[in-house]
């Protein structure tokens, strides 16, 4: 009799460390998938009409519709709605991608009003000293906002971070560039073949350019060395004789282009030489953000 209930006992203190073995594994999965959670790295299931049926395009499509939500952009005298915006693949080769609607009208109209009471002639960057000089292949007039000068600057920057995945701190400051009829900038590269240059934040590996207004004739972003047919895109024979050299972007108010001056290897792209075709009809106004490897020190 004394038998059967020690084997008894035995068979409940195993069925205890069984269940109390189930419960912990219970608990640390859920801990888990908390934590999951809260880094973003897991998500809920969201309803189909929150959704496209195709997963891929969710993240990214080709010439296609990409709604961002977050339309609320700063708490300030120019916070505005934007109009939908979606991303565009513009080439692979140089890695070029364009943001339709990247900039409300009234951060265009703000950063040129901010802008104009300081613009002075553009200038270049001599490869032997690093110093800025005065040259004919760039004839516009610009100035420098200082980076993170202002609530504004600040969400812009911000913005140009997520669209580009690189850290703002990594950015010069935004140059903004007017261009009247006649004025252009000839086809150049934006990475730097001195070491005086790329002590400060490493090589230059990517820039977004942002147009601040529409132009009516001319002033195109050219890239010449661009692998593709670029002859059968849309709106082709719009083009200024310039623009058709190569791969070419329309300035259009709001719009940002994103183009990569290395490779995924981090090898310089020669491909991503590129200009600013000469205004003929109108004025460009455009923003430029320089963004190096490495932290910028300002």
């Amino acid at each position: 009799m004394a038998k059967g209930k020690i084997l008894n006992y035995r068979q409940q203190a195993k069925r205890s460390s069984t269940i109390a073995l189930v419960l912990s594994m219970l608990l640390m999965l859920t801990v888990v998938l908390l934590m999951l959670l809260a880094l973003g790295i897991l998500s809920l299931p969201v309803s189909d009409a929150d959704v496209d049926s195709n997963p891929i395009s969710n993240h990214f499509k080709f010439n296609r519709k990409i709604i961002n939500h977050n339309t609320n952009i700063v708490d300030s005298d120019v916070s505005e709605s934007r109009e939908d915006q979606w991303t565009e693949i513009l080439s692979w080769e140089p890695r070029a991608f364009l943001y339709h609607n990247f900039l409300s009208k009234k951060e265009c109209e703000y950063l040129i009003n901010l802008a104009k009471p300081h613009m002075a002639k553009s200038t270049v960057v001599d490869s032997k000293t690093g110093k800025s000089k005065d040259s004919r292949v760039r004839t516009s007039s610009g100035m420098f906002l200082r980076r993170g000068g202002d609530k504004i600057i600040s969400n812009i920057e911000k913005r140009i971070a997520d669209f580009s995945f690189i850290p703002a701190d990594h950015g010069e400051g935004l140059q903004v560039l007017h261009y009247e009829v006649g004025q252009k900038y000839e086809p150049h590269y934006d990475y730097f073949l001195d070491e005086y240059n790329t002590k400060n934040g490493g090589q230059r590996i990517a820039t977004v350019l942002m147009y601040l207004s529409d132009v009516e004739e001319g002033g195109e972003t050219v890239f010449p060395a661009a692998k593709g047919n670029f002859s059968s895109s849309p709106g082709w024979n719009e083009l200024s004789a310039c623009a058709k050299r190569g791969l070419s972007v329309k300035p259009k108010m709001g719009n940002a282009l994103l183009f990569w001056s290395m490779r995924p290897d981090a090898s310089l792209d020669p491909s991503s030489l590129h200009g600013g075709c000469p205004v003929i009809k109108g004025n460009k106004w455009s923003s430029t953000k320089w963004m190096h490897v490495d932290e910028y020190k300002i």
